[in-house]
């Protein structure tokens, strides 16, 4: 009951953190709202981002307060917002700016649900198995988790077409059903601790998370006249905000009787390196998704005669291998750590997605499928082999009555790890693109009949607009030079344009470059990882009620026992 609820809920709230990605041309083009334009960029980051970044600031003061008043409560509360918010979300009646606002508030409320979800189900499969079966229910329980960001990729580009209110609609009867479960069927099995709430380190810690990854949106849109706004005095401005707000944060929880972030459950070896591998191989595979689909819906795919409209779905389909490598290994390999322990497999993992991640870089821009998907597979596999025996592992070593606040703090790193992640993968991808990418569209739109002026001003546009066009699935150049543009050329060279093999044969050499240089952070970040699992120590299990000493028997008592036993 415990395992296959809680899955359903992870399965819900990670599908949400990716459904809307394929879907947001659908979703913006219902409520008539350009994405591409520069004025509304923030509107489009937070709605890919926002429901993260809220899900990793409220993750641990929701598993803390699970601690305090039971873990089952503030479960089913989450599975009750949860729903309301995705109902609410599916009967967006406003358009434009309005109506990309709301969808962002409600965004924002459902990650409360999530956050509520996330923070205790770990915890609450870990109160009901016993430490021999705990890898193979949190393995099942992760990966599917895991696998619910890529499912999520297929499912936003079916239903996207159909009726992007959809994309939002389909959580509400599962969120109903899963709700009226959770309340029938789940029982508390921890013991709640009544505590003062630390409201000191709730708002430190929020605000220091929450000014970092709006850092994080800024730093990957221009500013200044640079490609990327890292250098530009709001972006420093938030991050020193940040770094001083974290601070106080330490200090608070080092001062409180009863603080939010258990900073002593770091003394225990086996939580603080399976988190510090939680937080790497997060890192490592938050942006992975997005280059993918990048390269999938702005090359690969149009190369292919895929036209762009149909990219997103497609590259969802072609993406699948990953994820049926994550779900084969994950609870394989959860149910092998139950007998031989988290580090071997674990390590093995990691250093197994180094492996995938330089296979990647082997293959050219227009690869041959099969090898694109058998590596796809193979880095599934190892990440599969990952996190199931390491969550299980984080989870074991936790006292029980740390256990929400605990699990919470991993999830909150591998939250924070996927925002962050995307901030790099797609800085360095920026990067790539600026250093080549203007000279190279400037000589080839000019030799398809654009004006010179023209051709310069689209190739000096920010790279970050390009990607967000090859992401979301509009042709790029169509797009940029607009109709006006467009009509002024011949029937030829609009048809050279607007076709499949232009920009994806432009993009190729510049996309490469800032592909590498994303794929080879990723396994520096990989083999970190593998070096802190490998020192997370042997086996470690928590007792949960260790067994009272058995009073010893005095040594007369013993002696008579045994001279009466003799006499009968």
């Amino acid at each position: 009951m415990a395992l296959s609820n809680a899955t359903l809920a992870v399965l819900l709230a990670t599908l949400d953190a990716s459904i809307t990605i394929i879907a947001m041309p659908d979703i913006f083009r219902g409520i008539h709202l350009d994405p591409l334009v520069p004025a509304n960029s923030f509107y489009l980051l937070w709605m890919i981002l926002g429901y993260l970044v809220v899900t990793s600031v409220l993750i641990v003061s929701l598993g803390r307060l699970g601690d305090m008043v039971g873990r089952v409560k503030i479960y089913n509360l989450g599975f009750v917002i949860y729903t309301v918010a995705s109902l609410l979300l599916a009967i967006d009646w406003l358009h434009g700016r309005p109506g990309a606002t709301y969808l962002i508030v409600f965004r924002i409320v459902q990650g409360i649900g999530g956050a509520c979800l996330l923070a205790n189900a770990a915890a609450i499969i870990t109160d009901a198995f016993p430490a021999r079966q705990r890898g193979m229910a949190l393995g099942i329980n992760n990966i599917v988790g895991v696998s619910g960001m890529f499912i999520g990729l297929i499912l936003g580009g079916i239903l996207a077409p159909i009726d992007w209110r959809l994309v939002f609609l389909i959580s509400v009867p599962v969120g109903i059903f899963g709700t009226v479960w959770a309340y029938l069927g789940l029982h508390e099995l921890s013991t709640p601790r009544k505590a003062p709430i630390d409201w000191a380190g709730n708002v430190t810690f929020a605000l220091g998370l929450v000014l970092i990854m709006t850092a994080v949106t800024y730093g990957i849109r221009p500013a200044g006249g640079h490609p990327t706004g890292w250098g530009s005095p709001r972006v420093l401005g938030l991050l020193a905000a940040a770094v001083a707000s974290l601070v106080a944060f330490v200090l608070v929880e080092r001062r409180t009787a009863d603080p939010m972030f258990r900073l002593s459950l770091f003394r225990i070896r086996a939580f603080t390196f399976g988190t510090l591998s939680t937080f790497l191989s997060a890192v490592a595979r938050g942006g992975l998704m997005f280059m993918l689909i990048i390269w999938l819906q702005g090359i690969w795919l149009p190369q292919h005669g895929y036209d762009f409209t149909e990219t997103p779905l497609w590259a969802g389909i072609y993406m699948v291998p990953l994820t049926i490598g994550m779900l084969c290994a994950g609870p394989t390999s959860g149910y092998l750590s139950d007998r031989f322990g988290a580090r071997p497999f674990a390590t093995g993992g990691m250093v197994l997605s180094a492996v995938g991640f330089g296979l990647l870089m082997l293959l050219p821009t227009d690869f041959a499928y099969p090898v694109f998907g058998a590596i796809l597979l193979l880095i599934g596999v190892a990440m599969g082999m990952f996190a199931s025996p390491n969550r299980a592992a984080v989870m074991n070593s936790l006292p029980r009555q740390h256990r929400g606040a605990g699990g919470a703090m991993n999830q909150t790193f591998q939250n924070s790890a996927q925002v962050l992640s995307i901030g790099i993968f797609f800085t360095l991808m920026i990067i790539g693109l600026a250093s080549t990418l203007p000279q190279t569209m400037s000589a080839g739109l000019e030799a398809h009949g654009v004006a010179p002026a023209t051709a310069h001003h689209v190739a000096t546009l920010p790279p970050v607009s390009i990607l967000f066009a090859a992401f979301l699935g509009y042709n790029p150049i169509e797009h940029l030079l607009g109709p006006h543009v467009l009509a002024g050329l011949s029937a030829h060279d609009q048809a050279a344009l607007t076709g499949s093999s232009f920009f994806p044969t432009l993009i190729s050499g510049p996309f490469r470059d800032g592909l590498h240089a994303a794929f080879m952070f990723a396994i520096v970040a990989c083999l970190i990882a593998a070096a802190a699992s490998l020192l997370r120590g042997g086996r470690m299990i928590h007792d949960d009620l260790p067994e009272p000493a058995a009073a010893p028997i005095p040594r007369r008592l013993r002696t008579a026992d045994l001279e009466e036993q003799h006499a009968g």
